[in-house]
């Protein structure tokens, strides 16, 4: 498997293998409104690809990478040096990231930022400033060999900030649509959806849902499996679901298995 080289809320290794099986075909274009650390497209092969996301600084340091490879990958390096893996190097290097404009240094640091903070949380405050606190780690990876392949592959790729209901209304029916949204919180109070500024609301899981209904292809959802979704997923085509370990957690009790549905909208042809 492909990894991704980043750290991320959600992360797709766990539920890879469904998704594949119902992807068994190299199609035209695969697009990804919510492309998130973008294991997926790592390991889905297309022609070519449409990657999408409401996370800005996401997006920023994909189009880096996409367009300066061995350059921004040595420049992100740089801030692997021991000595930045320390509690006050950490959070000068965090204050000069929000105060950085610069797409490509801003880009950079957000790697330092990935492998640092706790847990590799993406977490911003109200203002849009990163909040994520230090992780103590001993020794972080530097994830070198998954930037590159990462390049490589991005040449294929478009990176864009922007919304799901834009993006899908770019889509045809060639197109094979994979969405990993915001999940329905399991509780009032396990919802994460702090790696932007919006939240994901009932109205917009709606919306998305209707958006596979109407799809003339591939359409696929990876959401938790809850009362809720099964009543909003109830015209699908297939659902799947598997147990999946939630590990974002930094709590021995917040480490435990979840399910998770995998739906499918298909109304493609041949």
């Amino acid at each position: 498997m492909n990894r991704s080289f980043l750290k991320w809320a959600g992360g797709k290794r766990s539920s890879l293998y469904m998704i594949e099986k119902e992807i068994n075909y190299i199609p035209k274009r695969l697009v990804e409104p919510f492309v998130g650390s973008g294991t997926v497209f790592l390991n889905i092969d297309a022609e070519e690809y449409l990657l999408c996301d409401l996370n800005e600084d996401l997006i920023t340091l994909y189009n880096a990478l996409k367009e300066y490879g061995l350059e921004f990958i040595h420049e992100c390096y740089g801030y692997f040096d021991p000595k930045y893996n320390n509690i006050d190097s950490f959070y000068e290097l965090r204050e000069k990231f929000n105060n950085e404009t610069m797409g490509y240094r801003r880009a950079s640091l957000f790697v330092y930022l990935n492998r640092h903070a706790f847990n590799g949380l993406c977490r911003y405050n109200s203002s849009g400033g990163f909040n994520t606190p230090y992780g103590k780690y001993k020794k972080p990876y530097f994830p070198g060999k998954e930037m590159l392949f990462f390049h490589e592959k991005a040449q294929r790729c478009i990176f864009m900030f922007q919304d799901f209901n834009k993006t899908i209304a770019s889509c045809t029916e060639e197109d094979v649509v994979y969405n990993d949204p915001p999940y329905v919180p399991l509780s009032k109070t396990s919802s994460f959806v702090s790696y932007n500024l919006n939240g994901f609301t009932d109205d917009q899981h709606k919306k998305l849902a209707r958006l596979g209904e109407e799809s003339k292809g591939l359409f696929l959802i990876s959401n938790h499996d809850t009362e809720f979704t099964r009543e909003l997923y109830c015209n699908a085509d297939k659902l799947i679901t598997k147990q999946i370990n939630r590990s974002i957690s930094g709590k021995a009790e917040g480490r435990k298995q979840v399910t998770e549905i995998l739906v499918i909208y298909n109304k493609r042809k041949g």
